[in-house]
């Protein structure tokens, strides 16, 4: 695992295979740093499935509302339409750029809608630079993000297990 220099803006996010460890940049998006910590210290983020996960592209995660599969409610084909009870949060573009690892916030055709969901890219996806918030990056276990499954939605899609901050760990 790779060593931890800020606990506090570290994030761990445990999936089937091991422990995603993500470094957060709230000095670059404190706005969606704050969101994640908040929502990982409530639970939120706990069962919520992978729901749209591209080959090449893109894995995305983080919809609290409807994508909890430990909800006796949870239905795959509302996973990714929603956020969270929190407010939208306004764009934080920087120009950091969209590499691999890196995590983005997921959002409408809105750019101030980014609320709870996220996304960590499988490669380079320079296209999406300055249009999509990128607020943290896989500092250790990508390659458990690779082993994600694909689909959109996948059949049998994989989840967070449990998401923490590294300082409450």
């Amino acid at each position: 695992m790779a060593e931890i220099t800020d606990p506090e803006n570290t994030i761990i996010v445990t999936l089937k295979d091991g422990d995603v460890v993500i470094a957060l940049l709230p000095d670059v998006a404190p706005r969606h740093s704050e969101r994640m910590k908040a929502l990982a210290r409530a639970g939120a983020y706990d069962g919520v499935v992978f729901h749209r996960v591209i080959e090449g592209f893109m894995a995305q995660t983080g919809d609290v509302e409807n994508g909890n599969a430990n909800s006796p409610a949870f239905n795959i084909r509302r996973a990714g339409t929603g956020g969270s009870d929190l407010p939208d949060l306004p764009a934080e573009f920087s120009k950091l750029p969209h590499d691999r690892g890196t995590l983005g916030a997921a959002r409408s055709s809105n750019p101030n809608s980014a609320n709870s969901q996220f996304f960590i890219n499988f490669k380079d996806n320079h296209f999406l630079n300055g249009q999509y918030t990128v607020y943290g990056r896989v500092i250790s276990g990508m390659e458990h993000v690779d082993r994600i499954v694909r689909g959109e939605p996948p059949a049998n899609p994989d989840r967070m297990l449990k998401v923490r901050v590294a300082a409450d760990a």
